[in-house]
């Protein structure tokens, strides 16, 4: 922490935060050890009772990005600690956690990472001019004089800016705008990702939490959806506390900042950043002590709930009409001049822009397999089919294709209604609805696989292979139909419960809220920890409004609105056996049919594994600013102090700041024919003259795709199993904002949370880890000199492509080589954090 952050988070004012960030969390602890009885007798009710759903027609897929990269390639970062730009390689692991390295040969060295980001809470920004904005706001009564250097200078015009309300910001930049717009998709989809941090495994800790974090809101008067609701549960209890400490902060501290605009605006992110940090050690602490006395209490709460379930259900029916019977009248007048004249706008408003993006998915979908089936009738062969489907395999995990289906959602605008219901941002229902597209997408991929994979060993030559592929196409789309449908219409129910719950809850809070202690008598004193008056008033409140919910989402599936089916119909299961065979284990189609050997050093497995999208940058050369072999420094060794003149030992230095960059742009644009190496000092080791800390952060991230723009070397080539994970679950910092989760079982619908692999973390360790078997290139992408036909409408027949249909063979244009540079060392396993974050000369963890 430097000299001017510690000067305004003095001894006396550290323990004020202590104590505040402690009163919090103890209120925030009660709610939840409430809210884990309730989570815990509506799951083994919902164990014992069964789920009568639909079930879904498509397979789901387990772990469907195990050990793979979804994208590396070279970026420019800003380094705060000395101002200056330099050349960052990226890599993006299955779990989305954005690692950058010093270079390229430090990643295939073992090096460890510079930075490791997990980005939940995080805002992708493509303008310094928005950046400025949000900065202008956060200190407020400082900002810069019109004429002044702003905060930030980009050395291009593509900048891409991490924001995130309390924690660090990172800058980036790229050289052109399509570069720009493929990371803009990746780490956009590594946001999207993160911001889902709590498990939905969980059937009883994450309803619990999201219940809890509602509860503790509502005592606050805070009804509605939150933005920061995002990330693992340690980042969104520390966006809780932020959110009521920082502008107490905020007030005593903002006076007292000295210097011009500039310089106040950037000390204010640093202690911003501080003490996000202090909130987030204290907070990981004391919400683990809650959740493992919880843990421990559990064994004898289960015994007493699968003893005494039907009395505990009698006495909470019991309860429920008592207070029915004093709510419901006053709701349900509420419901008819309050909310259920909006009910069809809100429902129009969500189904537009949602049912647009399902049919893109499939059309998306389509599209890669009619492509992929006219390039085997002009290549033939099975091992062309081992290659496209090896890419078809993360269709789902590919940003950039994704890209069309996500945009749909951004036309999502409740207008007048998202003031009268206080909904402060649509972006909780976009990002929800993203993630359902992803999940279908994959569904119907694997759904796709596991059919075609049965078929293999009964066809006989090319024909016969085209044709399978082209009835299972039709096979899958039916399916997709009916599950997307599905899926639609219970996204619909939990967004608008989301949207009118909160505001008929805010509405009824006067005349009834008070009056519900008298309820407490009703609950016999053992069945307490299972029945609380408050959630059994929310129940009655939801029923209140539920039935104009059904009616309008069933009247808009009666209509055939957007593709909706009614429930009542019931799709004929032409595949029986189906589900039985898709027990969700990944085909490895290079693996199983690329007739590799089996024995291939673990280094270059590593090194030729494929990633999702193909790196950006297609010239093989050596490009602008890579780094020599011979300037790798060992980890533990001092970064050079900058030459005062060429030392002709040393490796050439990167550019630094934007005047260094644009020169050695305009250099390579006029021919200079040496390129510029990066120098490895820059700014964020912990040994470095400066004293800037190493970083060690935590950001997600995915990749961009297939177009080759120039700039910082891109060589995503062949990084993809062995690559370092974000920090495992337990660590120490945060960052998070922006998605609702819902909890399953809970009578208040929210969105739910789907599973998140990137977890905080703090310091790094490596270790050995086993290396999966080697895999064929395959080229990332392909183009067919036809045009491809529209998928047909649900129901529609389908052509089959003829062997004659097109002669030309496909070529690739995305690269994903697979250099045979074994890294010394052996393999790397994922960083591991060790959960300590110090200041000073100390590694630093960040969220």
């Amino acid at each position: 922490m430097g000299d001017v952050v510690s000067t305004h988070l003095d001894e006396g004012r550290r323990q004020h935060i202590a104590e505040k960030t402690g009163k919090v969390l103890g209120e925030f602890c009660r709610f939840y050890k409430e809210q884990y009885g309730v989570a815990l007798f509506n799951s083994v009710r919902y164990e014992i009772e069964g789920n009568g759903g639909p079930q879904a027609q498509l397979l789901h897929r387990k772990v469907p990005l195990e050990d793979h990269v979804i994208y590396s390639g070279n970026l420019f970062q800003y380094i705060e600690e000395n101002k200056k730009w330099r050349n960052r390689f990226c890599v993006v692991p299955h779990n989305y956690g954005l690692v950058l390295y010093e270079n390229k040969l430090a990643y295939e060295r073992d090096l460890p990472p510079r930075v490791l980001v997990n980005s939940a809470g995080y805002k992708i920004l493509t303008s310094v001019d928005q950046y400025l904005e949000l900065v202008n706001s956060s200190l407020p009564g400082v900002t810069p004089k019109s004429g002044h250097s702003p905060i930030l200078k980009c050395p291009t015009d593509f900048p891409l800016i991490l924001w995130h309300p309390y924690a660090r910001h990172y800058y980036f930049c790229v050289m052109t705008g399509k570069e720009q717009e493929k990371w803009r998709a990746v780490f956009q989809d590594c946001v999207r990702h993160c911001n889902n941090g709590i498990s939905e495994d969980s059937k009883v800790e994450a309803p619990a939490f999201t219940d809890a974090v509602r509860m503790y809101r509502q005592s606050k008067e805070q009804y509605g959806t939150w933005d920061m609701l995002c990330g693992n549960e340690t980042q969104v209890l520390s966006n809780l506390v932020m959110e009521e400490l920082l502008p107490e902060l905020r007030t005593t501290i903002g006076p007292r900042l000295k210097g011009k605009a500039q310089e106040r605006q950037r000390t204010w992110i640093q202690i911003s950043d501080a003490i996000y940090r202090m909130v987030y050690e204290q907070t990981k602490a004391q919400y683990d002590a809650a959740m493992a006395k919880c843990e421990q209490e559990r064994p004898q709460m289960e015994s007493t709930i699968r003893t005494d379930m039907d009395q505990i259900i009698t006495s909470k029916e019991h309860l429920a009409s008592k207070i029915r019977a004093f709510v419901l009248p006053k709701a349900e007048v509420c419901v008819r001049n309050h909310v259920q004249p909006y009910i069809s706008s809100i429902l129009e408003a969500l189904m537009t822009p949602t049912s647009q993006g399902f049919a893109e998915v499939r059309e998306v979908f389509f599209k890669e397999v009619t492509d992929m089936n006219m390039n085997i009738v002009n290549e033939g062969g099975l091992e062309k089919l081992v290659e496209y489907m090896e890419k078809l395999s993360h269709l789902a995990f590919h940003p950039v294709k994704m890209q069309s289906c996500y945009e749909k959602m951004d036309q999502l605008k409740l207008e007048g209604l998202q003031q009268r219901f206080d909904v402060s941002s649509t972006s909780v229902f976009k990002q929800r609805a993203q993630i359902h597209m992803r999940q279908q997408m994959d569904d119907a991929v694997y759904t796709f696989e596991t059919l075609l994979h049965q078929e293999l060993g009964k066809l006989q030559g090319k024909d016969d292979l085209c044709k399978s592929i082209q009835r299972i196409l039709e096979r899958v789309l039916k399916k997709y139909d009916y599950d997307s449908s599905t899926v639609r219409k219970k996204f619909f129910r939990e967004a608008l419960l989301q949207i009118t719950i909160p505001f008929l809850l805010k509405k009824l809070a006067p005349t009834c809220k008070g009056e519900l202690a008298k309820f407490q008598e009703l609950i016999f004193e053992d069945f307490a920890s299972f029945i609380l008056v408050e959630n059994t008033y929310e129940e009655v409140v939801l029923q209140s409004v539920m039935k104009d919910i059904m009616q309008a989402v069933k009247e808009a599936a009666v209509q055939r609105k957007h593709n909706l089916y009614r429930d009542s119909m019931v799709m004929h299961n032409s595949d029986p056996n189906l589900h039985l065979l898709g027990e969700g284990i990944p085909i490895d189609w290079g693996e199983e049919y690329s007739g590799q050997p089996e024995a291939e050093p673990a280094a270059d497995k590593r090194r030729r594994a494929k990633q999702v999208v193909s790196v950006i940058q297609d010239d093989e050369g050596v490009l602008p600013y890579e780094v020599g072999a011979e300037a790798l420094l060992q980890p533990s060794s001092p970064e050079p102090q900058e030459p005062e003149e060429p030392d002709p030992g040393a490796p050439p230095s990167s550019p630094d700041g934007v005047e260094g960059i644009r020169e050695a742009l305009a250099k390579e644009s006029l021919g200079d024919g040496v390129a510029a190496e990066e120098r490895l000092t820059n700014g964020t080791d912990a040994t470095q003259e400066s004293g800037a800390t190493e970083e060690v952060a935590v950001v997600a991230g995915s990749v961009p795709g297939d177009a080759p723009p120039q700039g910082p070397s891109s060589e995503g080539d062949g990084v993809h199993r062995a690559t370092p994970a974000s920090p495992a679950p337990g660590a120490e910092v945060p960052s998070g904002a922006g998605v609702q989760h819902a909890a399953p079982a809970s009578p208040m619908p929210a969105s739910p949370v789907p599973r998140a692999d990137v977890p905080s973390g703090a310091s790094v360790q490596h270790a050995t880890s086993a290396s999966p078997k080697p895999r064929a290139d395959v080229p990332s992408e392909a183009r067919v000199p036809h045009a491809t036909p529209a998928s047909p409408a649900p129901g529609a027949e389908t052509p089959s492509p003829s062997p004659s249909a097109g002669t030309a063979c496909r070529q690739p244009s995305d690269k994903e080589t697979g250099e045979e540079v074994a890294a010394p060392g052996g393999e790397r396993s994922p960083p591991q954090p060790a959960g300590t974050m110090e200041s000073g000369e100390a590694v630093q963890t960040e969220f």
